[in-house]
């Protein structure tokens, strides 16, 4: 995907392309509609340095066997993100985002979402994690889900987070949460 930013009135200048692949392993019928989705979320946010995007659907064996590998907490969650490749300022320049497609089923039937309006929102949170975006603290985790709902309205899809039956502060992990504040990080 190339996308262009203004650099100077009347000139134009070319952003890096940034590769965005997803392995779905399982709800491949859902994979063309989140990547078609977040290309148009990315041409939005143009991502400073980041070039490589893969985005792996899973089931809940293989998201609970990352979650207690990484995070120290058994059982499935709904998405995970990786920083891969960092350039020499620290910035990520790819990462993956492991996404748990029957965790994606069960919060859409809970939420009233569809299946995958619920995939994008945790494609799109995985992303806005390798942007630097944080969803710690209550006031981090209210901004940066108003963000995903702000992005997907601009790209045609509508609220997804606050725009469900969800709970201002539904959390997919709450043991995750005082981990983060713990370990001071967030999948």
């Amino acid at each position: 995907m190339r996308a262009t930013a203004t650099s100077a009135p009347g000139r134009k200048r070319r952003l890096p392309v940034l590769r965005v692949s997803i392995i779905a392993r399982t709800g491949q019928r859902y994979a063309l509609y989140v990547r078609r989705k977040l290309r148009a979320a990315i041409r939005l946010l143009r991502p400073a340095g980041l070039r490589e995007l893969c985005i792996v659907f899973v089931n809940d064996q293989q998201i609970s066997r990352l979650h207690r590998q990484f995070m120290a907490i058994p059982g499935p969650t709904d998405v995970l993100t990786f920083p891969m490749e960092f350039d020499a300022a620290g910035r990520g320049v790819s990462g993956q985002i492991v996404i748990c497609v029957p965790q994606a089923r069960r919060n859409a039937a809970e939420h009233g979402t569809s299946v995958r309006d619920e995939l994008l929102l945790y494609a799109l949170h995985g992303l806005l994690h390798l942007c630097g975006w944080d969803d710690r603290t209550d006031r981090q985790y209210r901004r940066m889900h108003r963000m995903e709902d702000a992005i997907l309205c601009r790209i045609g899809v509508g609220p997804v987070f606050y725009g469900s039956v969800r709970r201002p502060d539904h959390r997919a992990s709450r043991s995750s949460r005082a981990l983060h504040a713990r370990k001071g990080r967030h999948p």
